[in-house]
């Protein structure tokens, strides 16, 4: 019974893998291979991980795990939280923390390398992420922090993208009053001018989210920070080493206030903007006639369509547009996850080779909820041409940012920018507003 019960479990990861071995020639079946070959010695050790990943996020990535398992003979004990920010600085400063975990913000990566908590992953991994990764130099700053003794190193893995820099559509709603999607940023506000001119609302614009209310103005002007500036401005920005009322900031308020407060250019005008719940606000787009053509928003928004809507058909997106002169690339701003080491378990170290491979991407690709910045991906092997053409977003991309709000302080990114947002919208000059949420932060040093 027991040598029965061991067998099974010896040859559970292989029997639960998703897609069998070979049968998908989307999938680089060889890169797992010689992974498995080059980590031959971790058969019947064990890695823990955590993550703030449950449900079908949970399940998605155990069944990646299971290639991981299968290619060494390891273990992964991977554990999902939904307090996971507190639950990993509180076992952490205990000296009890996982092997691994899944980092949602680059932020609280950083605070865990300051205090010694993460292990240096080596310039060797660094240098393959500038090397494999679409915009890989801004893929590599971001896992790349101050440790415990002052010097940076690369902390942070990154794996699973996601894209914030879009424009939502109807298809037909664009044929009918034959509009071209906008390539440049000076495009889309020509298209913005021609749609009003012709009589139309160009834009649905919601900024209400209960006590979050104010946060996606915040992403506009996170994006037009990256459209209008460089992108160490927007770096020196989310740091205050630029100050949150410099005039290249207030500049960047200002232009999305050129969207947002003008009567001809948003459904119901700017006093219904911060009234309007964001999940609600796209609902304009597929009203007929249409009560606007164009909502900008992060690849999560189709969740809140009407039922029954096809992407493609129904509904479609575009890249938020960059400025037609080049000087400032294809910027692209998103979100995404990181994986950190907190131990010296051998395994941890090999998971992180595993994630390099083509096929660590690909298994999730094929499946559902994943887009990546991998060079060396088919991406023939996305589910569906939505993934595919964010996917392609991501490798057209110069510049890489992480959402901005994200990297400021609680009390900024989560406060005080958002209030300052609700009260432009309302009425305030955006110099007004930006001095305040300066005074704010300068109030936390």
């Amino acid at each position: 019974m027991t040598v029965a019960i061991a067998a099974l479990l010896a040859g559970g990861a292989q029997a639960q893998l998703v897609i069998e071995k070979g049968s998908d020639d989307r999938i680089n079946w060889q890169s797992l291979e010689d992974f498995g070959a080059a980590h031959a010695d971790l058969q019947g050790q064990s890695v823990t991980i955590l993550g703030p990943w449950l449900g079908p996020d949970q399940e998605l990535f155990t069944s990646i795990v299971d290639y991981f398992e299968d290619a060494t003979g390891a273990t992964v004990n991977y554990s999902g939280s939904d307090s996971f920010e507190q639950q990993i600085v509180i076992d952490s400063e205990a000296g009890s923390p996982p092997d691994m975990a899944v980092l949602p913000q680059p932020g609280l990566a950083a605070e865990l390398a300051a205090k010694g908590h993460l292990r240096d992953l080596g310039e060797d991994t660094a240098q393959w992420v500038r090397d494999n990764y679409a915009a890989g130099d801004s893929w590599a700053a971001l896992g790349t922090y101050a440790g415990a003794d002052g010097a940076e190193k690369f902390f942070a893995f990154p794996y699973k993208a996601d894209v914030k820099s879009l424009v939502w559509y109807v298809p037909e709603n664009f044929e009918d009053a034959g509009y071209e999607l906008p390539e440049t940023y000076e495009e889309l506000k020509a298209l913005t001018e021609q749609i009003a001119a012709d009589g139309e609302t160009p834009w649905c614009i919601g900024l209400g989210s209960g006590g979050a209310t104010g946060w996606p103005a915040t992403d506009w002007v996170e994006d037009l920070m990256l459209r209008l500036n460089t992108p160490e401005d927007y770096d020196a920005w989310t740091t205050n080493a630029l100050p949150f009322n410099d005039p290249k900031v207030v500049a960047a308020i200002e232009e999305f206030g050129w969207f947002a407060k003008n009567e001809d250019f948003v459904a119901g005008g700017p006093a219904s903007v911060s009234s309007t719940d964001f999940r609600e606000s796209p609902n304009g787009l597929f009203e007929s006639p249409p009560a606007c053509y164009m909502h900008r928003q992060a690849s999560f928004i189709p969740s809140f369509f009407p039922e029954d809507m096809m992407v493609g058909e129904d509904y479609d997106f575009f890249y938020f547009p960059a400025p037609a002169d080049g000087s400032l690339g294809q910027p692209v701003l998103g979100g995404g996850t990181l994986f950190a080491v907190f131990s010296d378990n051998p395994v941890a170290m090999a998971f992180i080779d595993f994630l390099k491979t083509p096929a660590a991407h690909e298994l999730w690709m094929a499946q559902s909820g994943f887009t990546t910045p991998h060079t060396g991906v088919n991406m023939e092997a996305y589910a569906d041409d939505t993934r595919r053409k964010m996917g392609q977003i991501l490798l057209d991309a110069t510049t890489f940012r992480f959402d901005g709000s994200d990297l400021m302080p609680g009390a900024i990114g989560a406060g005080a920018f958002w209030t300052a947002m609700v009260d432009f919208v309302g009425g305030a000059s955006a110099q007004e507003v930006a001095d305040r949420v300066q005074e704010t932060w300068a109030a936390l040093n």
